[in-house]
């Protein structure tokens, strides 16, 4: 792996394994961003590329061919699209005399990289969310009765009508349902997916908490749903904690998520990462000692760009949360 640029920040892979280790990274666990744009490691750190369009992807030409004649070619254009990565950080000061007095009861540097690596992890997570739950950039279909109506919901129809749209707009089947947990929570409960269980179970009564992702999903006749789990503070760092969910339940997502590595698979989108600077997925650790502060700094930092291809690929539903 290529050296940081600066001489004074070392890598402390060391870091990196207190942190995966630590039960406190149950906040990370919840992030979805990179299941539902999944990392395509690039060598450039920005670059164009071409994008074939869908109608090129759906064309139908007449192929017959009459004795003697030339066979038919493709005549189509590519679209020029490109991406920039984007560096992002936090660090965390290690001040000496504060470690050598808690030092008995955690280890200092392993709790400021858990803290650095939440941050970092976190802003990706609401970055994700801003660009995919967002009623600007998809056309948001209301749903007519909320999923937490749970006598009068709809869900089954609501996604299956979502399906379609994808399937008409690019020729593409969505294989997955992107939602908060608390809406997650709701579908468990509401009465249409609870028949729809229950039959599914030869007439065995189901309660909701029997009700997994993976039957949800058997339900909607998708690959899986990708349930987000994280919250942010809203307030300002001077006022008092207000918890709210990264992925609104006002929202849900019908997309079709990349599969494979291929640049060239049809899907939604993809987190570009770039390496060639030392990054890593998850960011990578370092940290180096400030004299003024007598402390060690802890950074934690990767380089992504979240990156839209086919919003055709996807259908915004709306309306989820009374």
């Amino acid at each position: 792996m290529p050296s940081p640029a600066s001489s004074t920040a070392v890598l402390r892979p060391d870091l990196a394994l207190a942190v995966q280790e630590y039960d406190a990274q149950a906040d990370i666990a919840g992030h979805i961003a990179q299941r539902v744009l999944p990392v395509f490691e690039s060598a450039l750190q920005s670059a164009q590329f071409a994008r074939i369009p869908i109608e090129a992807l759906l064309q139908n030409p007449s192929i017959d061919r009459a004795p003697g004649a030339a066979y038919n070619r493709g005549d189509w254009k590519y679209c020029s699209d490109n991406f920039a990565t984007k560096e992002y950080g936090q660090e965390e000061p290690v001040d000496d005399r504060e470690a050598r007095i808690q030092s008995r009861y955690f280890d200092a540097e392993a709790i400021s990289a858990q803290r650095a690596q939440g941050i970092v992890a976190r802003a990706a997570e609401i970055r994700a969310a801003a660009a995919l739950f967002n009623a600007v950039t998809f056309t948001a279909h209301a749903v007519t009765n909320e999923w937490d109506d749970l006598a009068n919901a709809t869900p089954i129809e609501d996604v299956e009508a979502a399906v379609r749209r994808v399937w008409a707009a690019c020729g593409l089947w969505p294989n997955a349902l992107v939602i908060d947990r608390s809406v997650f929570r709701n579908l468990r409960n509401c009465k249409e997916v609870i028949d729809r269980v229950n039959s599914a179970g030869a007439g065995n009564r189901t309660v909701p908490s029997d009700v997994t992702a993976a039957m949800l999903a058997a339900v909607f006749d998708l690959d899986e749903i990708i349930v987000a789990g994280s919250p942010k503070n809203t307030a300002n760092a001077a006022k008092d904690v207000v918890i709210a969910p990264i992925w609104s339940g006002e929202y849900a997502l019908v997309a079709r998520v990349a599969r494979t590595q291929d640049l060239r698979e049809p899907c939604l989108g993809r987190t570009i990462h770039w390496g060639e600077d030392g990054s890593q997925i998850g960011g990578v650790f370092e940290s180096y000692y400030s004299d003024e502060r007598r402390s060690n700094i802890i950074r934690c930092r990767h380089d992504v760009d979240e990156k839209l291809f086919y919003v055709e690929a996807a259908d915004l539903l709306s309306n989820i949360t009374t």
